[in-house]
């Protein structure tokens, strides 16, 4: 059956026969040669020598991802199985990966709506192709971390929160305190709460600091606590992490065997 075969083309390439696999690596290498494409295209030097080509590219990868696209969507009955097709075709278009691929290929079609280049987007494509990669065997660590986050939700919140309030705090005051020595560096408070999240994630600029000697206090006070604060979800996290691990490094333990080393129960 035709949509078998498409099916098993798009969709099962990694455990499938020759041709699958060829199609999943070919899109793959168009994803990255598009991402290889966007980057070149930024630089004037070389988008002057050959920016045709990367213009005639660019239409080359809009026909291959817009043919792959329909041929998910022909198939979406069977990638996401709902009462109707019409339900399976609109489960796919609203997918993680449906509104990725759309989004890639939109603007070519709708020039005149879409004024944004979406194109960076093919990047994200990549995620699809984990299996091919291998990577699969770390989405337990991902979820373990996706639930340690869950868990620690109210700490994070706490956290953030507090950093928040200094950020606020910190922007009030060097705009009082500086925006008259340097109006062009802290015109408002929100050039201020700027300035405050750069200084406070440790990252900094050396053409914006303070000149007044209250001004460079309250910045040392703020690069001091920006330590502790974007140590401290960072620690919560990496406990809990640990901790999960410890946990499920006992329970496989305890369900193992102590004579054959099976596990039990298996």
């Amino acid at each position: 059956m035709l949509k078998t075969q498409i099916y098993r083309l798009v969709e099962k390439g990694a455990h499938g026969q020759r041709l699958n696999r060829f199609f999943d690596f070919f899109i793959l290498s168009m994803i990255l040669l598009c991402v290889v494409s966007i980057i070149l295209e930024s630089i004037p030097e070389v988008n002057e020598r050959y920016g045709l080509l990367l213009k005639r590219f660019d239409l080359l990868s809009i026909i291959v991802f817009s043919v792959e696209y329909l041929m998910r969507l022909y198939v979406s009955d069977l990638t996401h199985p709902s009462g109707n097709r019409i339900k399976s075709a609109f489960r796919f278009i609203f997918s993680a990966y449906g509104l990725i691929d759309l989004l890639a290929i939109l603007p070519f079609y709708l020039p005149m709506l879409i004024k944004m280049d979406l194109r960076f987007l093919r990047a994200l494509r990549l995620t699809r192709f984990l299996r091919i990669l291998k990577i699969n065997r770390y989405n337990d660590s991902l979820n373990v971390i996706w639930i340690v986050i869950k868990e620690k939700k109210s700490e994070l919140a706490v956290t953030g929160f507090l950093a928040f309030l200094i950020l606020l705090l910190a922007s009030f005051i060097m705009y009082y305190v500086e925006g008259a020595e340097q109006p062009d560096q802290f015109p408002n408070i929100l050039a201020a709460f700027w300035w405050a999240v750069a200084t406070l994630t440790t990252v900094g600029y050396g053409d914006v600091y303070p000149i007044t000697g209250f001004g460079k206090m309250i910045s040392g006070l703020i690069a001091v606590l920006g330590i502790g604060l974007v140590a401290l979800p960072t620690g919560l996290i990496s406990a809990g992490f640990i901790s999960k691990i410890e946990t499920k490094k006992k329970t496989e333990k305890n369900n193992m065997c102590p004579h054959c080393g099976k596990e039990i129960g298996g």
